[in-house]
């Protein structure tokens, strides 16, 4: 069987998914690069905003 190859998310060059050790990236460059898009806010999961004067408490369960 052939191995899997997958492409970088961050720099889409193609990997063998079973030998990358940062997978699904191709180096810690990569996965470092990602890290930073979420940590500053670049991505998101798309969901309802709450409003930054809530009281957590206020928020359901099935919110949390």
């Amino acid at each position: 069987m052939s191995p899997t190859k997958v492409k970088c998310p961050t720099c889409k060059r193609e990997l063998n998914w079973e030998e990358s050790r940062f997978r699904p990236f191709c180096s810690e460059r990569c996965r470092l690069i990602d890290l930073g898009a979420w940590l500053s806010e670049q991505r998101s999961i798309p969901g309802d905003a709450v409003p930054e004067d809530s009281d957590p408490d206020s928020i359901p369960n099935e919110r949390r």
